[in-house]
């Protein structure tokens, strides 16, 4: 398949590459400035905008699907993740590409009580406007048309974690819970290749 890459250059974005070049994809990674991504061998880098529509279309155009990691921490979050989530709406749908797969947040994941972590007791809360910023993208994700699949780890990511090449889906959210970026990157591709999840919110843990 032919994917492209949102926020290639991050953590979770970069896991992706990787791992959609491990199965043998073909990659377009759209960073900000392709001059400080050289690490991306395995993949086509191309500079891009995610909260630009007409930048998105170029970028996506002649792919199968698209998975989206990107941030900017330099933008008020709810701004962003309107935008990115709107400019991916239009932007995938003129180029032709109907599945999206979204790098999702914890906080905005229904926990064992079915309210959203953030609003669980004792779940921290000092980065709330980040976790509402995400829950507003995700409410932009739900009025669009595309085949979209939005995926959070259960609980945060184990930043030096392995790969095991395992994982699971959770049935809530969990604090406590831990997930390598390499294994949530096959999570994430296991949705573009057969997707199980449409037009949903998962929660993904370690298996």
């Amino acid at each position: 398949m032919n994917i492209v890459v949102f926020g290639a250059g991050g953590r979770a974005g970069r896991q992706a590459v990787a791992e959609a070049h491990r199965r043998g994809h073909q990659v377009t990674a759209v960073v900000r400035d392709p001059a400080g991504h050289d690490d991306l061998a395995d993949a086509r880098v191309v500079a891009g905008d995610v909260t630009d529509g007409v930048s998105i279309e170029h970028a996506a155009a002649g792919h199968d699907a698209a998975i989206s990691a990107a941030v900017d921490l330099s933008v008020p979050p709810h701004d962003f993740f309107t935008a990115s989530s709107r400019a991916l709406t239009t932007g995938l749908a003129k180029a032709g590409v109907r599945r999206l797969v979204v790098v999702g947040l914890a906080s905005i994941m229904p926990g064992a009580s079915g309210a959203p972590l953030m609003d669980e007791p004792g779940y921290p809360n000092e980065y709330r406007s980040f976790y509402l910023g995400h829950a507003a993208g995700l409410e932009e994700l739900r009025t669009c048309e595309l085949d979209w699949a939005y995926m959070a780890p259960a609980g945060d990511f184990d930043h030096d974690g392995a790969r095991t090449g395992y994982y699971r889906v959770a049935d809530h959210g969990d604090p406590v819970s831990r997930i390598s970026y390499a294994d949530f990157a096959i999570a994430l591709l296991d949705q573009i290749e057969a997707p199980r999840h449409h037009r949903a919110a998962v929660s993904v843990r370690e298996a």
